[in-house]
């Protein structure tokens, strides 16, 4: 168990995750504290805060040593499983800890429910990248979303902006846990893609 956590990183992970929390919780307040804001100004908190997370986590999504985990007695998959979803609670619970109140808008259920998709990026991500870059395609989508999202939430935006809309919006609820149990099924499936050392 030593050996698999040094392997996949889980210490580094486990700080980052922690690093990243704190931070979040600071901005959310500061944000909150400016006199022209409200706790709406929490947005960028709720949408970056669970990137950085899930950054962290998909490091430790790669597989040191995929020829001696395909001819393992016992298989992979349920260590992966593990791995992944301890991961990811352990941001979700963090991230909600960083910005308390208002359920309503940008508050804990926002920052659960972009973290839990996010998250389902990464995953996917590093089964087909590799978790090496399993970063970029979650970080390609926050930043065309963040620009390109309108103002204001609800409607069909729900669906293709769901990491910007309100914490009960049920379409972007509906897209952040489809796209989880999509990306962790395939990483679990699949495994982190091992990248030659000619490509990274």
């Amino acid at each position: 168990m030593r050996l698999y956590l040094r392997s996949r990183a889980v210490p580094a992970t486990l700080a980052a995750l922690v690093g990243t929390a704190v931070v979040a919780a600071l901005a959310a307040r500061w944000l909150v504290s400016l006199p022209a804001f409200d706790h709406t100004a929490r947005l960028p908190v709720v949408v970056f805060g669970p990137l950085l997370a899930v950054a962290a986590i998909g490091t430790g999504l790669h597989t040191p040593s995929d020829e001696l985990d395909r001819t393992a007695v016992r298989p992979w998959w349920p260590r992966r499983l593990a791995h992944l979803l301890a991961a990811t609670a352990l941001a979700v619970g963090l991230l909600a800890l960083a910005v308390p109140g208002h359920a309503e808008a940008f508050g804990p259920p926002a920052a659960v429910r972009n973290t839990l998709g996010l998250a389902g990026v990464t995953a996917g991500a590093a089964a087909l990248v590799g978790a090496r870059l399993s970063w970029l395609p979650p970080a390609f989508a926050v930043g065309a979303v963040y620009l390109a999202a309108p103002s204001r939430p609800g409607g069909a935006a729900q669906w293709w902006a769901w990491v910007m809309q309100p914490g009960p919006q049920a379409g972007a609820w509906t897209v952040a846990v489809a796209v989880f149990v999509a990306g962790s099924g395939l990483y679990v499936w699949r495994g982190g893609r091992r990248v030659p050392a000619t490509e990274s």
